[in-house]
């Protein structure tokens, strides 16, 4: 009987289109078509007995048949055997090279493609897996062939003239008790795992370490290596206790335009083995780890099965394994599940749990996509000349002036047509000059294909569209801008012809007004000031007196107007304030004994004198003597010149009244 196939591959074959693999969010490279499907590859591999294992009555119950098939006695009748068919099948004599050649190193290409890929191992405790993933130094496993291979490739198609450079990055982490633990910095703590808006996943604060060589990666993976946790068992004396998971990133990026990025990721795990704790003898801590391997794994075989069977929830979140595992089952990555096997009877149950595994794990389907973007932030802003930025008269005198500085006139060059507008590669003036030489070559030799101005190549077309639109739209802008910039041209020049005489005075970056409106200025506060009755009378009745405090006086203010030849003129009342010399020498002497004689109070009655300026002029007076002259106070700090005009206006009538100082 064959048990490879299950009876339910037309429901399954339905049901892709609903399935983990039709949920899978594409990138920006072909998001308007699905890609195409990629099966889950299975190899079993059966290891040799292990000596001191077998007894007498310990016979094989697995045997090969072909390099893709092999039976095992079926437990319920023994003159039956099951049979199932893989896509590899490795026997007891089959090296490390072989399973490596044979369905490892096929998928290694995918990475430079900006695919993802994955190498699962899968078994019972004490099948193997850790030796098929590590090997040993005289055979070394997957893991150290696939990174020796890959940083090769890495180095070739990154080599210097090549068009994409390339960078290897590594991280190691383990799923321990539902915990995800980061082997190269263990200190972290247990991490979160997350989805972006892509929907790939990721685990922010893992640590990543860049390797250029092989030399490089055992540098930090060997002492990660011994940060994993192992437990002897009856069955095995270092036995994984959690499901290990080594990242490789290859990030690409492309040298010349249009500086597309890509991104492949590899996932190399080894998962920790199924255990029976009756023949294990697990108790306490190794118990409960052996519970959570279970678990995680009996989670993993629910996934597969509702991938298979199309049910619209497939519980990726019930396992933090599973939820690791969401781009390998059912995701976008090309998968590679090695299960694992042992030949002794005494495993039967385990094998054939295995063996059943796998053959679900074969019908998975996943849609490996291209994980592609582009780097906008490698172009540099487009910088408009000054040529370009000056309207047409603007820059025909420019050109003039530079022509008559250097006095060898050149014909002005004929205006571009818009097929000969020059190619936006050429606005790149902040790059590296030996880049900007090669694209210039690259745009000149499209340009003598017939081509109009540099392709968008391989560029989304939705990025496409917003960059042709946006272009589209700063070159109306421009075209609007000129247009502006001729119609008040032509306005100015129609204004000079009708007023000759402010030609002269005309500056091309200053626009007149509008017409038919008139500037006024605003009206002076009319201000006055009332001095003393007593004062008045006794200078009224003094014979000799000629002082004159406030005298009306009309004065004539012009009105400016752009429509009238002549400004208009219009009487206007206005206050001003005249002083006979007799009283300004008078109140000067008053202000000038005030500051020799009186003390700080007495000096706050002065207008605009305060405390701090009050203590500042006695200290001044106390260390250089006396006042001479009222002007002195400018030497004091905090009264300016400026200040003095406006401090004896406000001062000397009141002294000069008879006022006594007193407190104010």
């Amino acid at each position: 009987m064959d048990a490879g196939v299950p009876a339910y591959r037309r429901r399954r074959e339905m049901a892709t289109a609903t399935s983990g693999a039709g949920r899978c969010r594409l990138s920006k490279v072909g998001a308007g078509r699905r890609p195409p499907p990629a099966r889950v590859r299975v190899a079993v591999r059966l290891r040799p007995f292990v000596d001191g294992t077998a007894g007498e009555n310990d016979t094989p119950c697995v045997r090969g048949l072909d390099s893709c098939s092999l039976e095992i006695a079926n437990w319920r009748n023994h003159q039956e055997t099951l049979k199932y068919q893989f896509d590899a099948f490795y026997g007891e004599r089959s090296s490390q090279q072989d399973i490596y050649a044979g369905s490892v190193q096929p998928i290694l290409r995918h990475l430079l493609e900006g695919q993802n890929a994955s190498v699962l191992a899968y078994g019972p405790t004490g099948a193997g897996k850790t030796h098929t993933m590590l090997g040993s130094p005289e055979q070394p496993g997957v893991i150290p062939r696939a990174l020796m291979d890959l940083l090769q490739l890495t180095r070739e198609e990154g080599a210097e003239g090549r068009p994409w450079a390339l960078s290897v990055t590594m991280s190691y982490l383990e799923i321990y008790q539902e915990k995800v633990l980061d082997l190269l910095e263990p200190s972290s703590g247990d991490l979160v795992i997350r989805e972006d808006c892509r929907g790939n996943i990721l685990i922010p604060g893992l640590t990543q370490k860049p390797i250029t060589s092989f030399a490089d990666f055992e540098r930090h993976f060997l002492p990660a290596s011994r940060n994993r946790t192992v437990g002897a068992t009856r069955l095995n004396q270092r036995s994984s206790r959690s499901h290990a998971v080594l990242l490789v990133k290859v990030d690409q990026r492309e040298r010349l335009a249009p500086f597309r990025q890509r991104e492949g990721k590899l996932y190399l795990i080894d998962l920790a083995g199924s255990e029976d704790n009756r023949r294990t003898g697990n108790k306490g801590l190794r118990l409960k780890e052996s519970g959570a391997i279970n678990s995680s794994l009996f989670v993993l075989g629910k996934v597969v099965d509702a991938l298979n069977q199309g049910l619209p929830r497939v519980p990726y979140r019930d396992s933090k394994l599973t939820r690791l595992l969401q781009d390998s089952l059912g995701g976008s990555a090309h998968s590679i599940l090695i299960a694992n096997i042992a030949p002794e009877r005494r495993f039967y149950l385990d094998t054939v749990s295995a063996l059943n595994f796998a053959a679900r794990s074969k019908e998975v389907i996943n849609r490996p996509f291209t994980n592609e973007s582009l780097q906008l932030h490698v172009l540099a802003p487009v910088k408009l000349s000054q040529k370009e930025l000056l309207g047409p008269s603007e820059a025909k005198r420019a050109r003039g002036s530079e022509e008559e500085e250097i006095g060898s006139p050149e014909p002005p060059a004929a205006p571009a047509s818009a097929s000969q507008k020059l190619s936006p590669l050429q606005k790149l003036s902040s790059m590296d000059p030996a880049m900007l030489e090669r694209l210039l070559s690259l745009d000149r030799l499209l340009g003598s294909q017939g081509s109009q101005g540099t392709p968008l190549l391989s560029t989304p077309r939705r990025e496409r569209m917003v960059l042709m639109k946006t272009v589209e739209e700063k070159d109306l802008e421009i075209e609007r801008l000129k247009m502006k910039q001729k119609e008040l041209e032509a306005k100015v020049l129609a204004q000079e012809a009708a007023d000759p005489k402010e030609k002269e005075n005309y500056s091309p970056t200053m626009l007149r007004p509008l017409a038919r409106r008139t500037v006024t200025v605003a009206k002076p506060l009319k201000k006055a000031v009332v001095m003393p009755l007593q004062l008045i009378q006794e200078q009224a009745a003094s014979p000799n007196a000629e002082i004159h405090i406030l005298k009306k006086k009309g004065r004539k203010r012009k009105l400016e107007s752009l429509d009238a030849s002549e400004p208009e003129e219009k009487a206007e009342d206005c206050w001003e304030l005249q002083i006979s010399p007799e009283l300004l020498a008078h109140g000067r002497q008053k202000i000038l004994d005030l500051l020799n004689e009186g003390s700080a109070r007495d000096l706050r009655s002065l207008q605009r004198i305060g405390q701090k300026k009050a203590q500042l002029i006695v200290g001044w007076r106390e260390l250089h003597g006396p006042f001479s002259q009222v002007e002195d106070l400018e030497r004091v700090e905090g009264i300016s010149g400026k200040q003095m005009e406006s401090f004896l206006k406000a001062n000397i009538l009141g002294l000069a009244a008879g006022q006594r100082c007193g407190p104010s």
